[in-house]
């Protein structure tokens, strides 16, 4: 592989300055890097985005029908675009397309197939769906009919109830992961039919004398079942937090969103370097320890850690110095262009107690959301919030956040290359933000044993997440064998373990987003190492055109950067990591001395 400067086109060496000055030509404001394929991207985003607001009923078969021919009419026209002709941006963004359109396909049958085995929870949801759909068609409500269907309801509702619980009693295995589904189903469902509704309440007055009656006995039903869903089959209360059920989807499943994520491993793989990382961590967290005087015992000094934290009250202040820190720290060294307006722009924002359930540490973006605790929460969780968000934690997690993280990655994929935010991937996003939490740690940004702590807690805290995540998947761990897994190999906090897992499976998730922090970090510091270690690109030439690429899979910001234009039959190969499964057998049987070294070897 090149490794000279020859090998990055020269379009990528062209870099804005921090500020806009007299007699600045354009490209330092817009950038030069284009794609004649950028106008069919936004098209394409604009087109979906457009047939989503118009085809939104969940589970509806005349959505998935017209998705489907969506997908597959943009498939066709962009398969027959005369690839050879198109430049590197061109190609990149011709890859990128097809691969998303592959993906979305697949999808389809993946939601239909989870659709089918919610049917026996939720057959009678099948009217609601038709009732909206035949109002967004625009037709006149058929308000006798509408009524008599409506009325009809509640009696399948009583008949659907009647088998659950029969099977309840002859099913020792009934899923309550099914059932976690379909309370969710059922509850779109039932909004939906409010909407309906509504509609045509008083404004018709036709229809609101056949259909009020009907309606509420059918609304009724409908809360009644989902009460029963929750408490007798899923277990839990209205008020309560929702169980931390999930929804695995396998190897099949895992593997398609692989591909899509071009990322050319296995799920085995995968959690064989998280073990690997993990156990490079846990030698520094020794070393670290033993400065503290808490010799092997790291778990005792990353307690003591813990009791780092701010005064209430305290927390924005902080967040403000741990800012200025890192961004004098990436500035004076020349690492990245971090214009003035994204440094002015940035905001706090407190988290609520509700949200710190899911969220039990920060959030970021333009608006960093700071979770600490208030006067209302109990008292074991005011500390367990202020011991999980303590100064040594929150180094790492403010520069992660905000600048060189998510907040700069938003500020400079919002002014280049944004029609690729239809490509966007965690492996992209949170992985460029870990990969900094990586290299600030090889440039000595944490300079006392309780920073080097605080910041090895997260980067253990990510081998971790791919480990319970993927092993979720493949049904080889529960939740709750995930919380423990967090409390007893990390060193979590047990309620910020179980709002780490009820996020990851409960939440909006996809299946590889809580793999992509660790992967994706490790592959943008393996291109870090073959452009920038090797003196083909300076440090800020490298973050500078990974940002304004846009974003997409990583495997597509190497060819950029690179200059190899992927083929027209792209498939991923790029092993950033070897082989891990041997790697990791390896590392076993190396002695006490290598194991030592300062960073693992990649």
């Amino acid at each position: 592989m090149k490794t000279t400067r020859a090998c990055v086109p020269a379009l990528l060496l062209v870099f804005a300055a921090a500020a806009p000055t007299a007699g600045q030509d354009l490209t330092t404001l817009i950038g030069t890097e284009t794609s004649e394929l950028a106008p069919v991207v936004e098209r394409y985003s604009t087109d979906r985005t457009a047939l989503g607001r118009r085809w939104n009923v969940p589970h509806s078969p005349e959505r998935t029908r017209r998705f489907h021919d969506f997908f597959s009419d943009w498939r066709r026209r962009i398969d027959a675009l005369d690839f050879e002709t198109l430049s590197l941006e061109g190609r990149v963004d011709y890859v990128l397309l097809i691969n998303d359109l592959t993906y979305q396909l697949d999808l389809i049958e993946r939601e239909a197939r989870l659709a089918a085995e919610m049917n026996g929870f939720i057959p009678f949801t099948a009217l609601i769906v038709e009732l909206e759909e035949r109002r967004r068609r625009r037709e006149p409500v058929e308000s006798e009919a509408a009524a008599a269907r409506l009325a009809a309801l509640p009696a399948e509702v009583a008949a659907t109830r009647e088998t659950v619980e029969a099977r309840l009693e002859s099913e020792a295995d009934l899923s309550r992961i099914v059932a976690l589904r379909a309370v969710t189903t059922l509850a779109q469902h039932t909004r939906l039919l409010e909407d309906w509704y509504e509609h045509y309440a008083g404004y018709d007055p036709v229809f609101t004398w056949w259909n009020e009656d009907p309606y509420a006995r059918a609304k009724t039903a409908l809360d009644d079942y989902a009460t029963f869903l929750r408490e007798t089959v899923i277990g839990y209360r209205e008020g309560e937090d929702e169980p931390i059920v999930g929804d695995p989807i396998g190897a099949e499943g895992l593997a398609a969103d692989l591909r899509r994520e071009m990322i050319p491993y296995t799920p085995e793989e995968l959690i064989a370097i998280a073990e690997r990382e993990y156990a490079w961590c846990e030698e520094r967290m020794i070393e670290a320890s033993r400065e503290l005087g808490y010799g092997d015992d790291w778990r005792a000094a990353l307690e003591y850690v813990k009791t780092l934290h701010r005064d209430p009250g305290d927390q924005p202040r902080m967040i403000r110095e741990l800012a200025d820190e890192a961004l004098a720290f990436v500035t004076e060294r020349d690492l990245i262009t971090v214009p003035p307006l994204a440094d002015e722009i940035w905001r706090i924002e407190m988290m609520s107690p509700e949200r710190q359930k899911v969220s039990p540490f920060f959030l970021g973006g333009e608006v960093i959301q700071v979770s600490f605790p208030t006067d209302g929460m109990e008292h074991e969780y005011k500390l367990m919030s202020m011991r999980g968000n303590n100064e040594h934690f929150s180094r790492a997690t403010v520069h992660h956040e905000l600048i060189p993280g998510h907040h700069l990655q938003g500020f400079m994929t919002s002014r280049f290359n944004s029609h690729r935010r239809a490509f966007s991937t965690p492996f992209w996003g949170e992985g460029w933000a870990l990969y900094w939490e990586m290299l600030l740690w090889d440039l000595d940004f944490p300079s006392t044993p309780e920073d080097r702590i605080g910041m090895l807690f997260w980067r253990m805290h990510r081998t971790a997440r791919i480990i319970f995540s993927l092993s979720f998947h493949l049904e080889r761990m529960t939740p709750q064998e995930a919380i423990d897994f967090l409390v007893e190999r990390v060193g979590h906090e047990r309620a910020n373990a179980e709002a780490e897992v009820r996020r990851s499976f409960n939440g909006s998730y996809s299946p590889l987003y809580q793999v992509a922090y660790m992967i994706g970090g490790l592959q943008i510091r393996a291109l870090h190492e073959q452009l920038v270690q090797s003196g083909a690109m300076t440090n800020r030439a490298f973050h500078d055109a990974i940002l304004r690429g846009g974003r997409m899979p990583i495997e597509m910001v190497r060819a950029r950067l690179l200059g190899e234009a992927p083929p027209k039959d792209f498939e991923s190969v790029w092993r950033f990591q070897g082989d891990p499964l041997r790697r990791n057998t390896t590392s076993q049987e190396t002695t006490s001395s290598e194991t030592t070294s300062r960073e693992p070897a990649y």
